[in-house]
């Protein structure tokens, strides 16, 4: 046993406790660690939609003041993830919300396995919720704006996990539209099937290009400052789309692009993505 004298107090320190806090410290770090490695790298729910997991970690997210018809709403930043999460391998098809729903509104019908579109921001969240039901649980969500553009890079930091160009031969975009520096391409100007490109480095497929993809956040300013696990402001006006679409210019498909929209919008180029908290 210690004894310390601080002017008129005598405090005594017992380097046993000392000794215990700091086991106890590495063995929540050792659950922590263990519980990750427990987690499965895939998996499929009832419906056959397929999820990765994703990796905590941190990225920049924005895009460099040099990069080609960003936008001023791009500034980088540092962002942490502290905790891993699923992300749905693919845009959910119409097939899939179809069981769910027991509907199709999509404007580009007659392809069951093409991304479902024409959905607004509620409706999303109709569907979320209603699956949610289905599975006996509340793990399925929308993706925060920082989670989606963190699993769509991939730990790249290039305009598109491609790299600096995309082609129509990895995306369904516009054509008529690339990168300066790309050859043109095809305008499908229309959705095809999901996972027809290759998958980024996590798994992810069609993560630019054939629908947007609604995410959780409201639209707000990026901070200056690095964060943590950020989930955009607590109220707004519109909410966030990512990814681009079939029509969309090369640009707007780009990793850091951001599109807003109100909750209630539709438009054939929108649809939806899932993400899954463990």
């Amino acid at each position: 046993m210690c004894i310390r004298y601080e002017k008129q107090n005598w405090k005594i320190i017992n380097p046993f406790g000392v000794i215990l806090l700091f086991f106890l410290l590495v063995l929540i770090c050792t659950i922590r660690s263990s519980l990750a490695l427990d987690e499965p790298q895939q998996i499929t729910n009832s419906l056959g939609m397929d999820f990765v997991r994703i990796p905590p970690g941190s990225f920049i997210m924005g895009s460099p003041e040099d990069e080609f018809q960003r936008s001023d709403n791009e500034n980088q930043h540092k962002v942490t993830i502290t905790g891993s999460f699923y992300v749905q391998t693919t845009e959910v098809t119409q097939e899939q919300w179809n069981k769910i729903m027991g509907n199709n509104p999509s404007k580009f019908t007659g392809c069951p396995k093409c991304p479902v579109d024409f959905i607004s921001w509620h409706d999303a969240m109709t569907f979320i919720r209603k699956l949610n039901q289905l599975e006996h649980t509340t793990t399925y969500r929308l993706p925060t704006e920082a989670e989606w553009e963190y699993a769509c890079r991939a730990n790249t930091d290039t305009p598109f996990y491609f790299g600096k160009f995309l082609s129509t031969g990895q995306a369904n975009y516009n054509g008529n539209h690339p990168i300066p520096g790309s050859p043109k391409g095809i305008n499908r100007n229309q959705t095809i099937p999901v996972g027809s490109f290759p998958a980024n480095q996590f798994g992810l497929y069609d993560m630019h290009g054939n629908v947007y993809e609604w995410c959780q956040d409201w639209f707000g300013e990026y901070s200056t400052e690095p964060v943590i696990d950020p989930t955009g402001p607590e109220t707004g006006y519109s909410k966030i789309s990512r990814g681009g679409g079939m029509s969309s210019y090369a640009r707007r498909c780009r990793s850091a692009n951001r599109t807003k929209h109100l909750p209630d919008y539709v438009n054939f180029y929108i649809g939806v993505r899932l993400a899954k908290t463990p």
